[in-house]
This record gives C-alpha cells, sequence and structure tokens, in this order.
C-alpha cells in the first residue's frame, strides 16, 4: 500500500534533490519553464500494433487529424511513433517509418505544432529534423552519437530514454540493481556528456516505463516499480534537466477503466516532480496537472 509514511521517507532521505533546478528551453515558438509548470506531449501511433487503440491512427489522414486535436485539447508537443515497442510487434524499418512519418510531421508543422519523432535510427532522425522535427525520442543507444550530432545540428532537442539494450526492440530481463534510479542515473550522466561534447544544450530525460522487459510483465513487479520509479523522478533532476515520463496502463487493475489508469499515474509523476508528461490520454491529465496546480502550501 503506498502511504504517506512512504512520502516522508524520500522526503526525508533525498531532501537534496527536493528543490533541484533544470535547464528551461525553447522549442519552436513555444518557451517551455519547466521549474515552474509541466507540460504535456500527446501521442500519435502509427503503428497498428500499438496496445492503446485510441491513439492508433491507421493513415496520415487520421494521424494528422488526431495530432491537431491533441494539440487543442492542452498537449505541447505531439509525440509521433511508427513501431510499438511490443515484444512481438512487427518491425518497421527506417525506410517505411520515414515513408509513413513525414507527411504527418509536415502537417502539423504547417499547423505550428510543436513535434516529437520516437525512433532510434539515424536515418529516420536525420531526415525528421531537416523536415522541422523539433525533439528526437531516442529509444536506443547503438547509435546514439551519430542522432546526437544530428540534434545539435538542428538545434533541436532530444528525449534520452533509458533502455537496457541496443534499442528498444532488442531487450531481455530488466537488471534492478539495488536501487533502479542510481542505474538511470549513471546511464543518463554518460548520455548526457556526449550529447553536451557534440552540442546539445535541448535534453529530456526519461525512465522508458513502457519498454517490454520479459521480467516485467509479471503485473505486479511492473506496477510497483512503475509506481516507485514515479514518485523518485525527482532524484534524476539533479542531472540539470527536465524529466520525462510515459504514463502507464495498468489494465490488470483497471479492467474496463483502463483509460484512466494514465490519469493515476499522473498523479503520482506529478508527486515525483516530472517534467514532461507522454500520455495518450490529454484531456484527462491536463484536468488532474490543472487540479494539483491549484494546491497552495
Amino acid at each position: 500500500m503506498l502511504t504517506l509514511e512512504y512520502l516522508h521517507q524520500l522526503n526525508e532521505k533525498y531532501q537534496d534533490s527536493l528543490n533541484i533546478k533544470v535547464e528551461e528551453f525553447s522549442l519552436g515558438n513555444q518557451q517551455f519553464n519547466f521549474n515552474s509548470k509541466p507540460s504535456i506531449m500527446g501521442v500519435v501511433n502509427l503503428s497498428s500494433d500499438s496496445w492503446y487503440r485510441e491513439s492508433v491512427c491507421l493513415n496520415a489522414e487520421m494521424a494528422i487529424s488526431r495530432g491537431i486535436v491533441l494539440n487543442a485539447q492542452g498537449s505541447d508537443i505531439i509525440d509521433i511513433g511508427a513501431e510499438s515497442t511490443l515484444e512481438k510487434a512487427q518491425r518497421v524499418e527506417d525506410i517505411q517509418q520515414k515513408s509513413q512519418i513525414l507527411p504527418v510531421l509536415k502537417a502539423l508543422n504547417n499547423e505550428g505544432i510543436i513535434t516529437s519523432i520516437e525512433t532510434y535510427y539515424p536515418e529516420v532522425a536525420r531526415e525528421c529534423l531537416k523536415a522541422g522535427a523539433n525533439i528526437i525520442n531516442l529509444t536506443g543507444v547503438s547509435d546514439s552519437k551519430e542522432i546526437y550530432q544530428e540534434v545539435a545540428d538542428f538545434d533541436a532537442g532530444v528525449i534520452i530514454c533509458y533502455v537496457q539494450g541496443e534499442n528498444v526492440r532488442e531487450v531481455g530481463d530488466f537488471n534492478f540493481g539495488d536501487d533502479p534510479i542510481n542505474l538511470m542515473y549513471d546511464y543518463f550522466a554518460k548520455e548526457i556528456e556526449t550529447a553536451t561534447k557534440v552540442g546539445v544544450k535541448k535534453i529530456f530525460v526519461d525512465a522508458g516505463l513502457g519498454f517490454y522487459y520479459k521480467n516485467l510483465q509479471d503485473s505486479s513487479l511492473r506496477i510497483s516499480f512503475q509506481m516507485k520509479t514515479f514518485l523518485n523522478s525527482f532524484r534524476l533532476r539533479k542531472l540539470g534537466f527536465p524529466v520525462c515520463n510515459a504514463l502507464p496502463h495498468a489494465f490488470e487493475c483497471f479492467g474496463e477503466e483502463v483509460r484512466s489508469a494514465e490519469a493515476y499515474f499522473c498523479v503520482l509523476a506529478a508527486l515525483g516532480k516530472t517534467d514532461l508528461f507522454r500520455t495518450h490520454e490529454v484531456p484527462k491529465i491536463k484536468a488532474v496537472l490543472d487540479t494539483m496546480m491549484l494546491f497552495k502550501q
């Protein structure tokens, strides 16, 4: 059971991390003030294998429409992905990813919407940045240096996702270590050093909670890990950059109310001082965050 006592223990143990300020920067024509207001990233999935059916768009027209609607509903950024992270999902190679993503990206850019591209392919990152993408949502590490250079060349942003493997489709069991946050911290510190050396200035770190690790398919283990990671996310802000978290679903607990799960996890992520919330349920998450912002100490 999650208790106030647990939250108090976190407060006492990690006081040095509680009031850390992170970098603030602009993307496109929008300034992001992460230290005073969290931001929302809405999801457009171009893969029919994606688990969250409401975000799946089977053609460019559907994807463009969904991106415009999510922006109107309150998302600050639209994240476009062409390949599901599920273990048995179809592999989508770089050429196909480009053909699916680029028409959607260009149309949303014409609407003045800030865009993020989820990929681990350098060629996809390069072509999308040329077409005006504002962020690369990097879900792999094997080609990260090449992608960081491309991000720097376009003065774009990058979301560095924590992944134990070459990329999100090349993972096995998850190694928790003594403290997963410490593992993530060391990983991010190394990647941030690589990125900043080539000139990247706009960085997010993401714990990668939606990725498919075989031993995290045990629901009680996975959900407990997700909850603890959200509540401990503030510790990653010591890296100096904002924290992005993808909100999960917990179908095993929520059943027919699964579309309410992200709103629940949003509360935990907000308590853990998440800066950017990646969600399929933009109106719900905006309502939760707006309500939490009303609390006055």
